[in-house]
């Protein structure tokens, strides 16, 4: 499968377009920094922002399947958040329709439901609660995969990412860890699921300790294999645990990101 890769120079589009390439797919990376050191994939630089240039991609690369990871990773304004989450992905599915390529693999959020309160199991179809603009961002990305699910028959596939990186550094990562190897796991059952249509699914490791339901991402072939359990014994207790872990999105939740609509003077 040719497959093209935004946001491939950040933490997670590293670590997948190098394992994707080693599993035998073609592999074509975009971001808008230069080509990172190393790099062994066709790269381009450019803004997700910018439809054409993301259609002339397109229109050279012919990919089979986007795996759209581009984004600012944090809190900003709600017009940065949304030209980095909702302007971007509007482009790369307005290129798809045109091009004619059927499958979209989204890095969204577990912060598209981050205000909601720890209790209980949470599942998919919990209602949007964003802890941020971020988080907003996020749910309308998912909101724009929909739409065009139903519009243009696209399989559109929108993983809601825990907290990612090589081990758990706090309590509340025990329960929200994604792997990197259960990351590449996730993303290659997305990209070959048989017919998805529009589906969510959380994309964290099988944690014993996890709060959220693995069940729609077994249905599209996702099985984690790691545990943030292992590493348990070697996560500090922490004050902020108790604040950390009472809604979903840990700190993003707090006031801490409390923070109007708009930068302007004041």
């Amino acid at each position: 499968m040719r497959v093209l890769v935004t946001g491939a120079a950040g933490s997670i589009g590293r670590v997948v377009t190098v394992a994707l390439a080693a599993r035998g797919h073609e592999v074509v990376s975009l971001d808008r920094v230069p080509e990172p050191d190393g790099n062994e994939t066709r790269f381009h630089t450019l803004d997700c922002r910018d439809p054409e240039a993301v259609a002339a991609v397109f229109a050279e690369e012919h990919p089979d399947a986007v795996v759209h990871l581009a984004g600012h990773p944090d809190e900003s304004s709600l017009p940065d958040a949304l030209a980095s989450h909702v302007l971007t992905t509007a482009a790369i599915l307005d290129a798809m329709v045109e091009h004619d390529v059927r499958r979209l693999v989204l890095a969204s959020s577990n912060h598209a439901v981050g205000r909601t309160p720890r209790r209980e199991l949470l599942t998919v179809d919990a209602r949007p609660r964003p802890d941020t603009f971020y988080g907003v961002g996020k749910v309308a990305a998912e909101a724009l995969l929909s739409l065009y699910a139903d519009r243009h028959g696209l399989d559109a596939i929108a993983c809601r990412i825990g907290s990612f990186g090589p081990r758990p550094e706090t309590v509340r990562q025990l329960s929200t860890w994604l792997s990197p190897e259960d990351c590449v796991l996730m993303v290659e059952a997305a990209l070959t699921a048989t017919a998805p249509g529009f589906a969510v699914l959380y994309g964290v490791s099988a944690n014993s300790r996890g709060w959220w339901d693995l069940e729609p991402g077994r249905a599209l072939g996702y099985e984690p294999q790691d545990d943030a359990e292992d590493f348990a014994p070697f996560v500090a207790p922490s004050p902020e645990d108790d604040w950390d872990n009472a809604h979903v999105g840990g700190p993003f939740a707090t006031s801490t990101y409390d923070r109007p609509a708009f930068d302007r003077p004041r």
